[in-house]
């Protein structure tokens, strides 16, 4: 226990937050609700000025390179895990870091970029808790190794091949958690948790995450303007930066007919942006790609929409239809991953087979029903409060997991 609090200490660390994809928004959306039951420190080798935010109002001290460590992600670097040791090296360099291992009563540890390596500089007796959102996509599947069109970036089994080293290192860091006294493994969904046994070998609960209904309300009254510049018709929305995991190709691919386009919000690389919008010209869909917004703008955005869209692949958990049930907007999402643990087809959305346009654009024209809008809304928000996806509950689960 803290000596300046009754309440125990909690290190919560998470390697890069550059990404700020939804494992990132997640655990800040969540900080202020563990703040409140543990005495919390926040470590990353990556901040973005959203953490340090949460962290200054909420008086965290936040943990920190001098320099922000980044993924090296050049072939060779890929192929060696250089990445592992540079972030182990960063981790070492942080002011405060060593205080805080021997001070926490335990270490909430969130999988990502960079995060493994922490487990270097971690007294054995830690309780350490690992949230492990999902295995290393690039090691265990080739969605990360494709065009955002799904051609291969190159020889698909040599790619396999070369990362052999890295597959062999990444389990070993999880054998080495694993082993450890007191530690304990969580995954995001039941999918996740599939995932893990498959990759690892690992038995995992699941702590699932969070929306917060005062950043996402249902209530229009004070939303800001919707920042969405088309004026030709309805649009659906998709979020997350535009590669072949996201499915952003194929959701293009789907609106062709429909008179809808698509506002993409995330961004991406400039190159497969550009062959997003030949491919959506060539379609003859409308195309916006839009950086990541603000939550304002985003509620917006997804409230004015037909529905929020996603024909991902594997997607661990998905915030994007908790967050479409909050405010209201109908939720159409492919029928794989953590989807399926938040989505009841045709009672608070729906889950459509990947290769079937015409149930896509079947549900399309559902969406566009203000009854059936109202009765998906109406169920979405209760979905939520069944499975208690408030920040309070995850917090209140991680106390349960530790405590």
């Amino acid at each position: 226990m803290s000596e300046q609090s009754d309440k125990p200490v909690l290190l919560v660390a998470k390697g890069a937050f550059g990404a700020m994809g939804g494992g990132e928004r997640d655990l800040m959306r969540v900080l202020p609700a563990l703040n409140r039951l543990f005495s919390v420190r926040m470590a990353t080798i990556h901040p973005v000025p959203e953490l340090s935010e949460v962290c200054m109002h909420e008086g965290i001290p936040l943990i920190r390179p001098d320099q922000p460590w980044d993924l090296p992600t050049d072939s060779l670097s890929t192929i060696l895990d250089t990445g592992r040791s540079t972030a182990s090296k960063a981790w070492s360099s942080c002011d405060g870091l060593a205080e805080a291992l021997s001070e926490a009563d335990a270490l909430h540890l969130v999988s990502g970029d960079g995060s493994m390596p922490l487990l270097d500089h971690a007294p054995t007796e830690l309780r350490i808790h690992l949230h492990l959102l999902e295995p290393h996509r690039g090691l265990y599947e080739d969605t990360l190794h494709r065009l955002v069109d799904g051609s291969p970036k190159r020889n698909l089994a040599l790619t396999e091949a070369l990362l052999s080293r890295a597959r062999r290192r990444d389990q070993a860091m999880m054998r080495s958690l694993a082993e450890r006294p007191g530690s304990m493994v969580s995954s995001n969904s039941n999918f996740s948790a599939h995932r893990a046994k498959e990759a690892y070998g690992i038995v995992a609960g699941v702590l699932w995450p969070c929306v917060d209904t005062s950043e996402f309300p249902s209530d229009a009254s004070d939303d800001a303007d919707n920042p969405y510049p088309g004026t030709d018709g309805g649009y659906v929305v998709s979020v997350g930066r535009a590669s072949w995991a996201k499915g952003t190709w194929e959701t293009v691919s789907m609106l062709r007919g429909t008179g809808l386009s698509l506002a993409h919000v995330g961004g991406g690389d400039e190159g497969p942006v550009e062959m997003l919008r030949s491919h959506a010209e060539a379609n003859g869909v409308g195309l916006w790609v839009a950086p990541r917004l603000p939550s304002p703008e985003l509620v917006s955005l997804m409230r004015e929409a037909r529905a929020i869209v996603s024909m991902a692949h594997s997607e661990s958990f998905g915030l994007s239809p908790i967050e479409a049930f909050a405010v209201g907007a109908p939720a159409l999402f492919v029928d794989e991953g953590g989807f399926t643990d938040t989505i009841i087809d045709g009672v608070n959305g729906r889950l459509l087979p990947r290769d079937d346009t015409q149930a896509w654009h079947s549900a399309l024209e559902e969406a566009a029903d203000e009854a059936t809008r109202a009765r998906w809304a109406t169920a979405g928000r209760a979905r939520i409060d069944e499975l208690d996806l408030s920040p309070d509950a995850h917090a209140r689960r991680l106390w349960d997991i530790l405590y």
